[in-house]
């Protein structure tokens, strides 16, 4: 009993003898520091370089991303869904810091997302929404507005008649959006009689080749009666003019397209192609880079919409679309420095 005694003494005695921890200052504790952009890799994975658009972007964004002192890897998968999953998760294992996605399937590259954010990496939906996924943020155009200045256009120069409608990639969000604002302009003179689509139809991985597939199509099953085409780009407006010229169509049919490639605006000056919307891809590319390091250093972020993808209203920042004609080209492509003076009249 003695001996119980002496040892619950010894272990008061310890206990009341161990010093208490001092109290830690408000000044002593170190806030949590945002990365700085030195120490910043942003991963671009872009689902093709085949169309000359996409080559301004890779290389604005790249030059906008150093420009603010980040490193930037960039990707492409030519279309190809495995790859660009494969491609993007190895960037995520190199530890970039934030991705930008440009996807080529809308609903597979939600893969790519759930993975991105396993690792606590942000992801931004470039141009193209990333559909049913955690997307941190999307910027793109107006893309419905894209539509509705082609049909506004081609209502101007063909009030009443058949059209065609030769889509975008049925895979591509943008492709709908589009479509979506080309018939909300000519809904009403659809209903109204003076307008018939005789032939609508999307183009496989915006192929122009596919595109003029589409229209040997359309001119086929309309004995070759068309007086306007809608295409969604240029690339595919390039596919039209090309079906035109198989079937010996001496080509006064007036064609719409956007992207303003230099194709398509040599076509304009040629009157070939009577007008394209112009997206300032330089606009486009210094903002995504700038929101993409806000990102990576967790700083909030000023959206102006909220569009809803299947999963999320995933914050939004929407540029303007600007439409060409052969009037408005220097105006427009050449003093925003997209295309040369020299590049465009071959000077």
């Amino acid at each position: 009993m003695i001996q119980r005694l002496w040892m619950i003494s010894v272990i008061f005695i310890l206990v009341g003898c161990q010093t208490p921890p001092e109290p830690i200052h408000d000044e002593e504790i170190e806030p949590v520091q945002s990365l700085s952009v030195d120490d910043i890799t942003v991963g671009l994975s872009m689902d093709t370089l085949i169309e000359e658009r996409w080559q301004k972007d890779r290389d604005m964004f790249s030059e906008a991303v150093q420009e603010l002192g980040a490193d930037i890897i960039v990707k492409a998968a030519n279309g190809n869904d495995a790859l660009q999953i494969a491609q993007a998760e190895r960037m995520i294992s190199d530890g970039v810091d934030v991705l930008v996605l440009v996807p080529h399937n809308a609903e597979a590259a939600a893969t790519i997302v759930g993975r991105a954010q396993a690792a606590g990496i942000p992801v931004i939906s470039y141009d193209r929404l990333v559909k049913n996924a955690n997307v941190d943020l999307y910027i793109s155009f107006d893309n419905e507005e894209v539509g509705r200045l082609q049909a506004e256009a081609m209502l101007k120069a063909v009030p009443s008649g058949q059209y065609v409608y030769i889509g975008g990639a049925s895979t591509d969000n943008n492709a709908h959006l589009m479509r979506e604002g080309v018939y909300e302009v000519l809904k009403p003179h659809i209903d109204a009689g003076r307008i018939q689509v005789v032939y609508d139809e999307w183009t496989d991985a915006w192929k122009p080749s596919e595109a003029k597939a589409n229209m040997l199509e359309a001119l086929s099953a309309n004995d070759h009666d068309i007086d306007a085409v809608i295409a969604a780009n240029d690339a595919t407006a390039g596919g039209v003019i090309e079906a035109l010229k198989e079937a010996g169509i001496e080509q006064t049919i007036p064609i719409v397209g956007q992207d303003a490639e230099l194709q398509g605006i040599t076509r304009l000056i040629d009157d070939q192609q009577l007008m394209t919307v112009y997206k300032s891809i330089k606009a486009l590319t210094q903002k995504a880079a700038e929101v993409a390091i806000k990102l990576a250093k967790d700083e909030p972020l000023e959206t102006s919409h909220l569009i809803n993808n299947g999963k999320k209203d995933v914050p939004t920042i929407f540029l303007t679309p600007v439409s060409v004609t052969k009037e408005t080209i220097k105006e427009t492509v050449i003093d925003d420095g997209f295309h040369s003076h020299e590049s465009i009249y071959l000077e």
